[in-house]
């Protein structure tokens, strides 16, 4: 059995699920699922990146997104959702919210879990791939399995 960690930042949706769970064929995969609530630090980046993919009304409508504690809720419905969905397939999955710096939360799981791999799927983040200061690049360094980045779909 191949044991994944796969960091998302929003519910995972048929095609993501579909995406995760035959990356590796006919081998069953256990999925431990990290996901971070929206948090009012990345607001500027976020408004940026809309700002690259041509959503200016995305960018402006940035600010009154819940983050913070406010995301909370919305954040563990997330993780239900998606977790429910990759059960649906007959995966074991298992998942947390991250609180605090999501790498340092990544190492540990990856450690404790034996994980074989982690699979970052996040939306496109121009700013911080630019600068390698995105989930995936700065877990290269963090976690000694190979990390894969893909691009979540949206409903």
């Amino acid at each position: 059995m191949i044991t994944t960690v796969l960091m998302i930042e929003k519910p995972l949706v048929s095609e993501d699920i579909e995406l995760v769970t035959t990356l590796h064929g006919e081998e069953h995969v256990s999925f431990v699922v990290l996901l971070q609530p929206r948090g009012d630090q990345g607001l500027l980046l976020r408004a940026l990146d809309d700002i690259a993919l041509g959503e200016v009304d995305e960018a402006v409508h940035e600010g009154g997104a819940p983050g913070g504690d406010e995301a909370i809720p919305e954040a563990e419905r997330a993780l239900e959702l998606s977790l429910k969905r990759l059960r649906d397939t007959g995966a074991e999955a298992v998942g947390q919210l991250v609180e605090g710096q999501p790498l340092d939360l990544l190492g540990s799981v990856c450690a404790q879990t034996e994980a074989d791999e982690v699979v970052v799927l996040t939306a496109p983040h121009f700013v911080e791939e630019f600068f390698h200061r995105d989930w995936a690049s700065r877990a290269r360094h963090k976690v000694g399995v190979p990390v894969l980045k893909l691009f979540a779909h949206t409903e």
